[in-house]
C-alpha cells in the first residue's frame, strides 16, 4: 500500500484513474528519487534540519499554533494574527510530512501527532475549521462575522485548501488517518455548502488554492464529489451575476475559458491555473486547456521576469500591464515563483513539451532560490532585480532577507516546496522516460515489462557534463527523452521577451556508450530510442559560457541594458565584489566575459568576470572621470548574504544609461 500511495507525494501526484483520463505524462514522485551529493543536497538538508523546525518555532512564537489550542478549548485566550495564519501551519506540516517520507524521525512524527490533535480539537462539530471565527464567533479578528460572509477576503476556503494538501501528505507519509479525517470532515461540509443546488451557496474563494487541495483529496479517497467541487469552483469564476464578481484582482472578471492574459494577484492566478490544469486533466475539458495555453503564452511573452518571477507590482502583489517589468520596484513574491513552477510543471504533464520545464528551471534556480538564505532561517518576500539596499516600494525597509513576516506565506511555502524538488526531475509516458532536471540522483521507473534504473551524475549548474547510467531490469526497447534546455538553442525563455546577444559558437553534444550520436529533438527533448542493456551510459554535454541577454524593446526598464546568464543561472553585480557599489559601472558590448568557480565564495559559486568602465569623481571632486576596474557578477540567488548595499541584474551598456554617478 505504501508503495502505491507514494505516487501522491509529488505536487500534483497521480495514481487513481479518473473515468475520463489524467495527465498524459506522469511524474516520478520525489520519494522515489534519491539525491546524492551535489548542488541541491545542502539545500534539502538545510530545509529538513533548520527551516522546518525554525518555521514551527516561529508559529509557536507568533500564536499561530496557539490559535488552534484556543479554538479547541485547550487554552484560554484570544485570536492573534491574521485570518490566513492557519494556512502557514498547514503548509509547514505538509513540508514536514514530505521530510518524514524520506527521513523517518520519531520526534518529528510525535510532534505532528500532537499538532494534529490540536487541529482536531479546533474543528467544530460539523467540520468547520477557521480559528479566528471559532474563537470569537460574534466578532472574529480580521474576518467577517458570519461563515462564508466574505469569501472575497476571508481566506476560509484558501486555508483549508492548504489543509487538504497537508493532510494528504501526512497520511501518505505515515499511514495515519488522524489529519486526513479532519480534512475529509471539512471537505464534506464544504461540498454540502457549495454547489449548483438551489439551497447551496454559489460563491467562489477570493484566494484560489482549495481547487488544488480538493483534487488531492479526490485522488486519495476516490470521492468524486471533491473533484466535482473543484470543477464547480473553477466553472463559477466569472460566471455569476456581475454584482457578485470579484474582478480581475481575483481572476473573477470573466469565465476562465474566455481568459487569455494573466491578471490580478500573481499567487492567486498561478494557483488557479494549477487547479484548472488538474481539473482539465481529470475531466478532459479542452476549453480549459486551450485557455491555459493562451494565458501561458501571454505570460512568457509579456509578463515574465528574466529570473522566472511573476507579479511585478507591489500594489495588490499583481501582474502589471504588458511589458511592465520594473527592476528596483519589482515585487516577484517568492510564493509567486513557487506557484509559477507548480503551474508550468502541470503544463508539461499536459503537453510533454520541454518549454514548460525551461520556465520551471529558470524560476527554480533564480526567482525561487533567492527567496531563502543559505542558513535556511531568513527569507525574501519580494525579490527585486535592482537595489541600493532599501526596498523602493517600502521606504526605509532594508532589502535583506528577514526571519519572519506578519504575512509569512513565503517561509512556509518554501518549507513545503523544497523537499519536493527531486520529484520534478523525471517523468514517464507510455514507453518513454523524461529527464527534466539535471540533479545528482537515481530512480527506478516501473514499466509494464520491468523496471528501469536511471542514475544521473553532474556538477550542474556549474558544469554542463551530465552522465546517465541506464539499467533496465531486462534488456528492452524504450525511449529516453533528455531535455535540451532552451538556452542551449539560443532561447532565453520561450517567446520573444528576451534574447541572447549573438549566437553561441558552442553546441551540445550527445554520446551513448562513448560513441557520439546526432541530437534529434522532439518538443525540446533529445530523443534516444534503442534497445537498452545493463551498463549503458549516456553523456550530454551542454555549453556553459556566460552570455549576454537583452530584453524586448517594449520593456522600458531594460532598454539600453544587458543581463548575464550562464547555464540556467541569472547573474547580478553586487557591491562587495565591485569596489563597494555597482550603480556607477557599465557592461559594454566589447567587454570579454570569463567565468571561474570559486569554492570559498557564497557556499561555492561560479562567478562571471570582466574589465569594465566605472564613473567616479576626480581627485579634486570637480568632474566625473571614467576608469576601468575588475568586474565580478555572482548568481542572483546568492545576493544579500553579505550585508546591505547595491545590487543590479540589468546593467547599462553605455554611459548614458548609468543611473547614479557618484560625487564622492
Amino acid at each position: 500500500m505504501r508503495f502505491l500511495l507514494s505516487f501522491f507525494l509529488l505536487l500534483p501526484a497521480t495514481v487513481l484513474a479518473a473515468e475520463s483520463g489524467d495527465y498524459p505524462v506522469q511524474p516520478i514522485p520525489f520519494n522515489e528519487v534519491t539525491v546524492s551529493e551535489g548542488f541541491w543536497t545542502p539545500r534539502l538538508e538545510t530545509n529538513r534540519k533548520v527551516t522546518i523546525p525554525y518555521d514551527f518555532r516561529k508559529c509557536e512564537e507568533t500564536a499561530r499554533i496557539r490559535n488552534f489550542e484556543i479554538a479547541g478549548g485547550l487554552k484560554a485566550g484570544t485570536f492573534e494574527g491574521r485570518r490566513f495564519n492557519d494556512s502557514d501551519v498547514f503548509k509547514i506540516v505538509e513540508g514536514a510530512s514530505y521530510s518524514l517520507t524520506i527521513h523517518p524521525d520519531p520526534e518529528l512524527d510525535s510532534f505532528l501527532d500532537d499538532l494534529i490533535a490540536k487541529f482536531a480539537a479546533a474543528q467544530e462539530d460539523d467540520g468547520y475549521l477557521f480559528t479566528t471565527r471559532t474563537i470569537n464567533q460574534d466578532n472574529p479578528v480580521d474576518a467577517s462575522k458570519k461563515r462564508w460572509g466574505n469569501l472575497r477576503r476571508d481566506h476560509e476556503l484558501y486555508n483549508v485548501g492548504h489543509m487538504y494538501e497537508a493532510a494528504v501528505a501526512h497520511y501518505l507519509a505515515t499511514g495515519k488517518r488522524s489529519f486526513l479525517d479532519v480534512a475529509v470532515k471539512n471537505a464534506d461540509l464544504i461540498a454540502e455548502t457549495f454547489g449548483p443546488g438551489e439551497k447551496q451557496l454559489h460563491g467562489v474563494p477570493g484566494h484560489e488554492e482549495i481547487e488544488i487541495g480538493l483534487v488531492k483529496l479526490y485522488r486519495t479517497t476516490g470521492e468524486k464529489k471533491y473533484l466535482d467541487l473543484a470543477k464547480y469552483f473553477v466553472d463559477q469564476r466569472g460566471n455569476r451575476p456581475e454584482t457578485e464578481l470579484y474582478g480581475e484582482y481575483a481572476q473573477d472578471h470573466i469565465p476562465v475559458t474566455e481568459q487569455d492574459t494573466p491578471v490580478g494577484h500573481a499567487v492567486r492566478a498561478a494557483y488557479l491555473y494549477s487547479g484548472v490544469a488538474d481539473v482539465a486533466a481529470l475531466t478532459g475539458d479542452q476549453d480549459y486547456i486551450r485557455a491555459l495555453g493562451r494565458i501561458w503564452q501571454n505570460t512568457v511573452n509579456k509578463k515574465l521576469y528574466i529570473t522566472g518571477g511573476i507579479g511585478s507590482t507591489r500594489s495588490g502583489e499583481r501582474f502589471g500591464d504588458d511589458y511592465e517589468l520594473p527592476n528596483d520596484t519589482a515585487y516577484n513574491e517568492t510564493c509567486a515563483a513557487i506557484a509559477n513552477m507548480l503551474w508550468n510543471h502541470r503544463m508539461f504533464m499536459l503537453h510533454g513539451e520541454a518549454k514548460y520545464m525551461d520556465v520551471f528551471e529558470k524560476t527554480l534556480y533564480n526567482g525561487f532560490l533567492s527567496g531563502v538564505s543559505f542558513g535556511g532561517d531568513t527569507f525574501f518576500y519580494p525579490n527585486p532585480l535592482e537595489s541600493d539596499g532599501v526596498y523602493k516600494f517600502n521606504i526605509g525597509q532594508s532589502a535583506t532577507r528577514r526571519p519572519w513576516f506578519n504575512t509569512s506565506c513565503c517561509p512556509s511555502n518554501v518549507v513545503r516546496f523544497m523537499p519536493s524538488i527531486p520529484g520534478y526531475a523525471y517523468a514517464k509516458k507510455d514507453k518513454a522516460v523524461y529527464v527534466n532536471l539535471f540533479i545528482n540522483s537515481s530512480t527506478e521507473i516501473a514499466f509494464e515489462h520491468g523496471k528501469v534504473r536511471i542514475e544521473q551524475k553532474s556538477q550542474y549548474p556549474w558544469d554542463g557534463e551530465i552522465t546517465l547510467s541506464v539499467t533496465p531490469e531486462n534488456s528492452r526497447e524504450f525511449t529516453l527523452m533528455l531535455r535540451i534546455p532552451g538556452w542551449v538553442a539560443d532561447q532565453v525563455v520561450p517567446g520573444n521577451l528576451y534574447s541572447f546577444m549573438g549566437s553561441s559558437d558552442e553546441r551540445p553534444s550527445l554520446s551513448v556508450n562513448g560513441k557520439s550520436i546526432s541530437i534529434v529533438t522532439e518538443n525540446g527533448y533529445a530523443v534516444i530510442t534503442r534497445k537498452w542493456r545493463k551498463g549503458d551510459t549516456v553523456t550530454l554535454m551542454l555549453p556553459m559560457q556566460p552570455r549576454r541577454i537583452i530584453a524586448n524593446d517594449m520593456v522600458a526598464a531594460d532598454r539600453g541594458r544587458v543581463a548575464i546568464q550562464r547555464g540556467p543561472v541569472v547573474y547580478c553585480a553586487e557591491w562587495p565584489d565591485n569596489s563597494g557599489r555597482v550603480s556607477n559601472l557599465i557592461l559594454p558590448d566589447w567587454a570579454t566575459l570569463s567565468s571561474e568557480f570559486r569554492p570559498d565564495l557564497l557556499k561555492g559559486v561560479t562567478v562571471v568576470t570582466a574589465k569594465v568602465p566605472v564613473f567616479v569623481a576626480s581627485d579634486n571632486g570637480e568632474e566625473i572621470v571614467e576608469k576601468k576596474q575588475p568586474f565580478t557578477a555572482i548568481p542572483y540567488y546568492a545576493w544579500s548574504h553579505r550585508g546591505e548595499g547595491e545590487m543590479i541584474v540589468w546593467l547599462p551598456r553605455k554611459a548614458k544609461a548609468v543611473k547614479v554617478i557618484p560625487a564622492e
